[in-house]
């Protein structure tokens, strides 16, 4: 008989447990919390967190919270994945006077706004819940796209779209995220891999809309239309998405207990390297087919094949990973992304070669962006949920602003050659999975173990 059937009769009460049937993270537990012998020697203090909370693991108001998390990721995260056709859009027009390197700084700022906030938005979630944040998010990001198509000077871009823009995005990712972790624990992955999966097919139909309203009816009105889209598409998210944590005091944005959790820090480096050159290929996609004599009318149909790969590889692997582990299948995830910069982006010297890229790596850099959060969220309490996945994009948000200007600087210095920038974008992705390797031989040693 298992311990769950010995204790069947007792009240429920939740455990993070990591022995083989509880390695998925917080699930309903009966009676008794069970001893866990994965950690025994490892750290001084318990690894055993429980709390009160049941998860529906599904319902109306579940389902509900998983679509209107994909509709605020599709309108928001969808967008910024499309600064690529931005980037070559200002290089040919309103800043074709400033080097790639600097324009890069746009969207690079956009990415450490975004990650950054990370640790005060999960802060106030946990205290105040998703609605507030939510509506500020979706103000942020209306007022920035609109301000977006005014600007005339490089000053107001950085302002507008990279600064502004990121934390309107921060505002309604992660509260949206963290929502739907107190509504799923044996499916959370998968619920999340649905809900993120927005982000990439919003940045399939955004790169190809963007390039068309530009060309067709302008800049500035073209801007405009994308932002009135986009507030609709937000608004419909905001009266979808609940959360069921209760409501508490905030922790502070950066816990030192959580800093010295060796799980957590040791997957914090890696996603520290990851960060540092996995945006750069949908940053720099489209200039490298340009660079290939690629017409422009089909070189952003690259950055939408990239983006599309990202939406099975956010679905697939997610749902994948609820039964065989989300660390196990988040560090081959870091590795062949990398790996498929220095194998086939390297060599990609035609359409359908880059395209071959594109997908790969769209596929397994998303699988990437959608498991982290739920592996995050499995070495956590849910009271902390909120807090941890904050901490963890607030980390990584440095990495993330350099990785697009230093593959910028790159690019000047070897005078258009995109071969060192191909190489350090790839080498950083694997040297964080390396990382992100011992943080899961830290939860459970046995290699073949289900984390």
């Amino acid at each position: 008989m298992s311990d769950n059937e010995k204790y069947q009769n007792t009240p429920p009460t939740i455990c993070l447990s990591l022995d083989e049937e509880s390695s998925m993270g917080p699930h309903v537990a009966t009676g008794h919390i069970l001893p866990d012998p994965v950690f025994s020697g490892i750290s001084n203090h318990s690894h055993v967190l429980n709390c009160s909370h049941e998860y529906p693991e599904g319902g109306l108001r579940a389902n509900l919270t998983v679509f209107g998390a994909f509709l605020a990721l599709f309108f928001t995260f969808g967008l910024m994945n499309a600064f690529g056709t931005f980037q070559a859009w200002y290089a040919a027009h309103q800043l074709r006077h400033l080097p790639a390197s600097t324009i890069s700084w746009i969207g690079s700022l956009q990415l450490w706004m975004f990650f950054f906030s990370g640790a005060p938005i999960g802060r106030l979630f946990d205290a105040y819940g998703p609605t507030g944040l939510m509506i500020a998010g979706t103000i942020c990001c209306l007022t920035s796209i609109m301000f977006t198509s005014m600007c005339k000077e490089y000053y107001q871009y950085i302002l507008s779209q990279g600064l502004l823009f990121g934390l309107g995005v921060g505002l309604l990712f992660y509260p949206s995220l963290a929502s739907i972790s107190t509504h799923f624990s044996k499916y959370r992955a998968t619920a999340l891999g649905v809900a993120v999966a927005g982000s990439s097919l919003g940045g399939v139909v955004y790169p190809v809309m963007i390039q068309g309203l530009l060309e067709h009816i302008g800049f500035g009105w073209g801007v405009r239309i994308i932002g009135l889209v986009s507030g609709v598409g937000c608004i419909a998210a905001i009266l979808m998405v609940t959360s069921l944590s209760s409501q508490r005091k905030p922790d502070p944005c950066f816990d030192i207990k959580t800093i010295a959790d060796a799980r957590f820090a040791l997957l914090a480096a890696g996603s520290c390297f990851v960060a540092l050159g996995l945006f750069i290929p949908f940053f720099y996609v489209v200039e490298y087919a340009r660079h290939l004599s690629i017409p422009d009318h089909m070189s952003f149909y690259v950055l939408a094949v990239m983006n599309a790969g990202g939406v099975l590889g956010r679905i697939a692997p997610a749902y994948l990973s609820d039964s065989i582990g989300r660390f196990n299948l988040l560090t081959p995830s870091a590795f062949f992304s990398g790996l498929s910069c220095v194998v086939f982006w390297l060599f990609a010297k035609s359409l359908v070669s880059l395209m071959l890229f594109s997908s790969l790596y769209g596929f397994f850099s998303g699988a990437f962006i959608s498991l982290i959060t739920p592996c995050v969220a499995q070495i956590s309490d849910i009271r902390q949920i909120g807090t941890r996945i904050g901490m963890l994009y607030s980390i990584i948000s440095f990495p993330s602003l350099l990785g697009g200007p230093a593959a910028g600087a790159l690019l000047a210095r070897d005078h258009g050659s995109f071969t060192t920038m191909i190489i350090f974008s790839g080498s950083t992705v694997m040297a964080g999975s390396l990382f992100i390797l011992a943080a899961k031989l830290v939860v459970d040693i046995r290699i073949l173990a289900r984390v």
